[in-house]
């Protein structure tokens, strides 16, 4: 009955027309007085900020900040595999019969994740990470390694929330949710960046536009809370240097990677 309830609701809310007056909402002057009562209630690091709270001219300001230079320090060891993002490792593992996962209850599919078989094949028995970034998160995303775009691509439309009730009762949102998926050759390997949108304010910016990465530049950013999973080629990921729903920074080092 909870499942049923909650997508009835997200079916009746989530709509160009709702996304439209939340998207506008937020990027108006009118969501300024919102700014400090937002900070406060999320409980912002106000002193890692570029600039101070009344510097901002709303919400969306807000929400794409950037922060201090040196803030979050990149760790420089070349094999380490680093958070793209502030956030949650809401969970990661090897994949399950070459394509599986499963996070709250539900069962993924990387096929459906990325689109199709053919683009699932270089990920078959390998690493997955989920980051999970709440609205009180620094929402820019990062590299987590040096390496070469090979392709990028957009799936899906609508979103469900990715929050623990998302996550429990959405229609599998981390492989239906609108999504921006970056292929890229690390080592010898392939690594995909999902970026995967959030309820409502379904927006994913590119601030990249070269094809190679080093790590900790930034790639985009999203206009609120949202996920990252990043997927491995089976033996980039060497050894695992976090647990499940640890709080991670940017630039910090969750694995190790090596040449098979």
């Amino acid at each position: 009955m909870k499942k049923v309830l909650f997508r009835s609701f997200i079916e009746l809310t989530n709509h160009r027309l709702s996304s439209t007056l939340i998207r506008n909402f937020s990027r108006s002057k009118i969501s300024k007085p919102f700014i400090k009562p937002f900070s406060n209630t999320f409980k912002l690091n106000e002193s890692e900020m570029d600039r101070s709270l009344n510097q901002y001219n709303h919400l969306h300001d807000l929400f794409t900040r950037e922060l201090k230079k040196g803030v979050r320090p990149i760790e420089a060891q070349k094999s380490a595999l680093v958070s793209p993002v502030d956030g949650v490792i809401a969970h990661f593992g090897r994949l399950e019969e070459e394509t599986y996962f499963h996070v709250k209850g539900q069962t993924y599919n990387i096929e459906e994740m990325l689109g199709s078989k053919e683009a699932s094949k270089p990920y078959l028995n390998g690493y997955y990470f989920i980051l999970y970034l709440s609205p009180s998160h620094y929402h820019r995303i990062h590299s987590p390694v040096d390496g070469t775009i090979k392709k990028q691509w957009v799936l899906g439309g609508r979103s469900y929330p990715v929050n623990d009730l998302g996550l429990r009762y959405g229609k599998k949102p981390l492989s239906r949710n609108y999504r921006l998926i970056t292929e890229m050759k690390v080592l010898d390997k392939y690594m995909a960046v999902v970026k995967v949108g959030a309820m409502n304010i379904n927006t994913i910016e590119v601030t990249h536009q070269d094809n190679r990465l080093r790590k900790g530049e930034e790639v985009g950013f999203f206009s609120f809370g949202s996920t990252v999973v990043l997927l491995c080629e089976e033996g980039l990921v060497t050894d695992v240097t976090i647990k499940d729903q640890t709080d991670v920074k940017m630039g910090q080092k969750i694995a190790t990677m090596g040449r098979s």
